[in-house]
C-alpha cells in the first residue's frame, strides 16, 4: 500500500471532510494511474488536509460512462444536479485531458476523525 498527495479545490474538500463526497474524478495522469484499492490519500486544500483510504479505483473512457456508472451525488455532493456535475467536471478538465481515461476514486475514512 502506497500514500499518494492530491490537491482539490475547496468546495470538494469540504464535501469530503462532510463525507456527502465519496468519490474523488481525475483523469489518467501517470501518478493517478498508480493509485490503487488499499492505497492512502492525502487531500489537502491549502494549510487544510484529510487522509482517506481507497477502496476501489474505477477506469472509464469518458466522463459520460463514468457517471452512467457512478452515484453523481458521490461525485459532487447531494446538491449538484448531473449536468452542473458536467459543467464542473469539464471547467477543470477540457476533453484533451478527457482522452487519458477518467478515474473514479471510491473513498472511504481511514477511522481518525478525519
Amino acid at each position: 500500500m502506497a500514500e499518494h498527495t492530491l490537491n482539490i479545490r475547496k468546495p470538494y474538500f469540504d464535501l469530503i471532510a462532510d463525507g456527502a463526497k465519496t468519490i474523488e474524478v481525475r483523469v489518467g495522469y501517470p501518478k493517478i494511474r498508480k493509485i490503487t484499492a488499499g492505497d492512502t490519500l492525502r487531500i489537502t486544500c491549502g494549510d487544510d488536509a484529510l487522509t482517506r483510504r481507497v477502496t476501489q479505483v474505477s477506469e472509464y473512457e469518458s466522463f459520460q460512462a463514468m457517471l452512467d456508472a457512478e452515484d453523481p451525488a458521490a461525485i459532487g455532493g447531494p446538491d449538484m444536479t448531473r449536468d452542473q456535475l458536467v459543467a464542473a467536471i469539464h471547467d477543470i478538465y477540457p476533453p484533451e485531458k478527457e482522452a487519458l481515461g477518467v478515474f473514479a476514486l471510491h473513498l472511504a475514512r481511514t477511522g481518525g476523525l478525519n
